[in-house]
């Protein structure tokens, strides 16, 4: 039986070894969604093998972060257009390291539950839209869960967000504008 359960061992190290680029996607039992690119941007990006930037942009449960994810290059001659709802009252949020390919519209508190975002974090109340720069690499995935306080978590959603660990060096010709008090009925 120890002699199965090393062949076993061997068998599937080996298996790991063969992985490629196209094979890279991380995606536990409890993630929805899909980290696959929408179609309006696929040709513009290729799958890439970059283990380490994945796991920075992975989190456990309730943590926020992704829950999966795959690692994407966007390739030469492309122009994406990326958002990023941010904080005024820290300067420095405007290049964080977390974004999106659909501009931000509707209700914040569905968009705060979208994208997993904690009312600590961020009042929102500016909106940053780039375009990344070729030869950017990105992580794409779902939301992960985030706890905000004993009466707030979010679940894990189906929304796709970048993850992007430079901004400042990765997106150009960025415009800023400003949220906006409106009431709706």
């Amino acid at each position: 039986m120890k002699r199965i359960g090393s062949y076993l061992t061997l068998a599937v190290l080996a298996g790991c070894a063969h992985y490629s680029p196209q094979e890279i996607a991380y995606t536990p039992a409890e993630c929805i969604g899909s980290a696959a690119l929408p179609m309006a941007v696929a040709d513009q990006f290729e799958a890439i093998h970059d283990p380490a930037l994945l796991q920075q942009a992975l989190g456990g449960p309730e943590q926020g972060k992704l829950c999966q994810g795959q690692v994407y290059q966007s390739k030469a001659d492309t122009e994406v257009k990326i958002f990023r709802a941010w904080n005024s009252t820290n300067p420095n949020s405007q290049y964080g390291q977390w974004w999106a390919f659909n501009k931000p519209s509707g209700p914040v508190a569905q968009y705060r539950a979208d994208y997993e975002i904690c009312y600590q974090w961020s009042p929102l109340d500016k909106l940053a839209s780039c375009n990344l720069k070729t030869g950017s690499k990105i992580v794409v995935g779902t939301g992960q869960s985030a706890q905000c306080s004993e009466y707030l978590t979010y679940p894990v959603s189906e929304t796709q967000q970048i993850f992007l660990v430079d901004a400042s060096d990765a997106v150009t010709d960025c415009r800023i504008s400003d949220g906006m008090l409106s009431w709706n009925p």
